[in-house]
């Protein structure tokens, strides 16, 4: 009996003395990894820098607050949505708002109005500002320069109710242009009428408008362009075009590539707001693109779930886009967004 009472109390002894190696091989590891965290290129990059981590916290957190909190408002594109209805009790429809969308007979016309506006503005207009800040910033003369980039700036902060406004003075029945052509014997014309004067018009106002504010990245990406190799590139007697052509647009080229990038990934984002100051009955055969279709049929007409539908499907092409230009651009230059 007395041999029996030892070894039971011997029994929860040996079993606290088990636990204690495993609860100190716990503790171990917890410390461990704690050392491992610190010693990590994240833990050190953190501790050097989280004076200026502060500086983003206001940005995550309006990006989270009006970017990623509204995205369960994408419901509504698989539901029969009728504004007042609660999104997460919808009735759900499935992918019948996309299908009616696609059987639509205006989708290819809206398709193609889309994409040659945005395409044929990308050709224009991405390669201009960079145009524009090369020659700024070849100017000998600093003190034109600079002024001829306040005169080009200017544009960007015309609202575009006024831009439109300045097209129909000058483009109007009874505008500039039509009052010169009347006075030099010829017949006015209707440009806001006609499908074939809007596209020019579009694209060249917006490029006017916004290629001085755009070439800014350029003109500070070619201020960081080392001295020294424009000075090795004229003893070896390089031109002013050659030392362009070989030494500025190779440094700048990183930015270039992104800035491409991002251009092809909004080449179907094109905006309602301005197209709608131009849009009239005469041209509206290539002026109603995809984004005045959504906001005609989600404000005007109240159909918020297929207006949501068709305002996704754009989306998604630009998300195509974007990824297929950032996989080319990674594979032939090394340069990329992500």
């Amino acid at each position: 009996m007395e041999n029996l009472q030892a070894e039971e109390l011997a029994e929860p002894v040996a079993a606290e003395s088990a636990e204690t190696p495993a609860e100190g091989t716990v503790v171990q590891s917890k410390e461990s990894f704690w050392k491992r965290f610190k010693k990590s290129d994240f833990a050190r990059n953190f501790k050097g820098n989280w004076s200026y981590l502060l500086f983003l916290i206001p940005a995550v957190v309006v990006t989270f607050i009006f970017a990623y909190i509204p995205m369960y408002g994408l419901l509504i594109a698989f539901q029969d949505f009728m504004p007042g209805d609660n999104i997460l009790d919808g009735r759900w429809i499935g992918f019948e708002n996309f299908t009616n969308f696609f059987s639509d007979p205006m989708f290819w016309p809206y398709m193609e109005n889309t994409f040659l506006l945005c395409i044929l503005g990308f050709i224009i207009g991405f390669p201009l500002p960079i145009i524009v800040a090369v020659m700024l910033h070849t100017t000998k003369n600093k003190k034109i320069s600079k002024f001829l980039q306040t005169v080009f700036n200017g544009p960007h902060f015309i609202s575009l109710v006024v831009l439109v406004g300045m097209l129909y003075l000058f483009f109007g029945r009874y505008g500039l242009v039509n009052n010169i052509i009347e006075s030099a014997g010829g017949e006015r014309y209707s440009f806001f009428l006609s499908e074939g004067a809007f596209r020019p018009m579009y694209i060249l106002s917006s490029n006017w408008q916004d290629f001085g504010w755009s070439s800014i990245i350029y003109l500070a990406a070619l201020s960081g362009v080392d001295q020294a190799q424009h000075e090795a590139a004229q003893i070896d007697g390089a031109s002013r075009f050659q030392r362009i052509l070989h030494v500025d647009l190779p440094a700048i080229m990183p930015i270039i590539s992104i800035m491409l990038i991002m251009s092809i990934g909004g080449l179907m984002g094109v905006g309602y707001e301005k197209v709608l100051l131009m849009q009239t009955e005469g041209n509206m055969g290539v002026s109603e693109i995809i984004a005045t279709y959504v906001y005609k049929q989600g404000i005007k007409e109240g159909n918020a779930g297929y207006a949501t539908a068709v305002g996704l499907f754009n989306s998604v092409i630009n998300l195509i886009l974007l990824i297929i230009a950032n996989t080319t651009s990674k594979r032939f230059s090394e340069n990329s967004l992500f």
